[in-house]
């Protein structure tokens, strides 16, 4: 959308510069993400071992609580499961507390039916919504160029809402590269409890079941979507017009350009924006291999994300001159 506007000519268009206004506090954040204390909590702790066992069957001796730790660990600094089980030992062990330690075989069980929470959102919510491709594991790129491969390397589809006001992730699915991106809107909505104030994604979700499913999870919600460059009103636009005819009309007068502007449709910059942080920070490859574990995977990650952003979130306002 924007960026193919004036394409030509952008290179003689200066670039806007920002002035970061809490670069202590935000520096602050950053050297806290290395911090284990962050990761390995009190509560984390507490909680370390299994609750008695009601039911039949073996007694866990870590909790849900534990392996999740465990698993934020992993992603938090890369490491393979039994470097995990290592680096989850030592710590205990340097805190002098008689813990089991989950092993790795445990690990990559039990983050199979392991269930982990969305960050809930709080008001009316501007989502901003928008999908990427990670990999799954497999050659390594060297591997490829060099012997080739008889493969083409599979991946799937990570789908991600994003609260528009915090640069927080509320909503996060995974499917498979097929799957199309308003077909998986429904599934996301499901995870936010509260009210939407609009739904803002790109011109792929310009789709009527689109407009119906944020209809029936918020009536007053705005879908701010661009309608493809075929579009065109519908039946009732004179008398009844829909939201999305609104649009076309607004881009008959006033161009895409106008459009975006006026419809805040640049906040979906933020998606972007989140989905680079997601590849820059966690990877761009799963690292499990089934598929129930590839979703917690990318669960964790999501809330490693917002951990992140809580401990510092950078402040900036437009430079002058």
């Amino acid at each position: 959308m924007p960026h193919k506007h004036n394409a030509d000519r952008r290179h003689r268009i200066p670039r806007t510069r920002y002035k970061v206004m809490n670069w202590s506090a935000y520096e602050a954040g950053l050297h806290q993400r290395g911090s284990l204390t962050i990761w390995f909590s009190d509560e984390a702790v507490a909680a370390w071992q299994a609750p008695p066992r009601t039911t039949p069957g073996g007694q866990a001796r870590s909790s849900d609580l534990a392996i999740e730790t465990a698993l934020i660990m992993r992603t938090v600094f890369h490491q393979p499961l039994r470097q995990t089980e290592g680096l989850v030992g030592s710590l205990l062990a340097l805190m002098g507390l008689d813990l089991p330690v989950p092993d790795h075989s445990t690990l990559s069980r039990r983050s199979r039916t392991l269930t982990v929470a969305p960050q809930a959102a709080s008001g009316p919510v501007r989502l901003l919504v928008d999908s990427t491709g990670v990999k799954l594991s497999g050659p390594g790129e060297w591997l490829v160029e060099k012997h080739g491969t008889q493969r083409r390397r599979a991946w799937r589809k990570l789908h991600l809402g994003v609260d528009a006001a915090t640069g927080t992730i509320v909503a996060s699915t995974l499917t498979s590269k097929e799957v199309d991106d308003a077909a998986e809107l429904g599934r996301l909505l499901g995870q936010i409890d509260g009210p939407l104030a609009a739904i803002i994604a790109d011109g792929a979700y310009d789709q009527d079941r689109v407009y119906d499913g944020v209809a029936e999870h918020s009536l007053e919600a705005a879908v701010v979507v661009p309608p493809r460059s075929t579009a065109v009103l519908s039946a009732s636009a004179e008398t009844d017009p829909t939201q999305r005819d609104r649009h076309i009309q607004v881009i008959a007068e006033l161009g895409r350009m106008g459009w975006q502007r006026i419809s805040s449709y640049n906040a979906r910059a933020g998606a972007e924006g989140t989905m680079s942080r997601y590849k820059r920070i966690i990877g761009d490859t799963l690292r499990s291999h089934s598929r129930p574990a590839q979703e917690v995977e990318t669960r964790i990650a999501v809330n490693v994300l917002n951990r992140m952003l809580d401990l510092g979130r950078l402040e900036s306002a437009r430079a002058a001159g």
